[in-house]
């Protein structure tokens, strides 16, 4: 929890570093990434976040996420947290970015300048349990499905992004 957030403008310029939990207290606008992992069938990994995440304990979202340090591209955090949290490593693929700002539980706000990534594995995950409390890969009408008949199951930003990552799915397979 030590860890720095990198603090941005909505251009992106850098304000300046605070410690996370601080940051979303006060619901201060910084960088973060997201990663989605899809199989040969594919299906998006997913993952349940641990019971121990000082945020969304518990629910459902993508394959990694988190921010990137001082000094760290949005691309080396992508690939570092997909390392750390799912034990993958693979050629990931800048989606889009955007700008999402939600209440969370316990008085947080997360106020996010979200890079989206995705990428292309069929290794089984070797998860961090401090991290993720399990897994599952799980087609788009899967998801869609669950998605209405239990929304609060997933996180805020899980909901906003994963159609959009599908679609760029599609699309790139259908250029193919």
């Amino acid at each position: 929890m030590d860890e720095k957030v990198i603090l941005v403008d909505n251009n992106d310029e850098i304000l300046g570093y605070m410690n996370k939990l601080e940051a979303h207290k006060k619901g201060l606008l910084h960088r973060a990434i997201s990663v989605f992992i899809f199989n040969k069938s594919n299906e998006m990994l997913l993952q349940r976040r641990s019971q121990s995440k000082y945020h969304t304990p518990g629910l459902w979202s993508n394959t990694a996420c988190s921010h990137p340090r001082k000094n760290e591209s949005v691309s080396e955090a992508s690939n570092r947290r997909l390392f750390e949290e799912m034990g993958l490593t693979t050629d990931l693929i800048f989606a889009f970015k955007f700008i999402y700002k939600t209440k969370l539980n316990n008085d947080l706000i997360e106020n996010e300048l979200d890079y989206v990534f995705y990428g292309f594995s069929n290794e089984n995950p070797k998860i961090n349990t401090s991290e993720v409390s399990e897994y599952t890969y799980l087609c788009e009408k899967e998801i869609d499905k669950l998605v209405s008949k239990n929304s609060d199951s997933f996180t805020p930003w899980f909901k906003l992004i994963y159609k959009r990552v599908f679609k760029i799915l599609n699309n790139s397979k259908n250029v193919d």
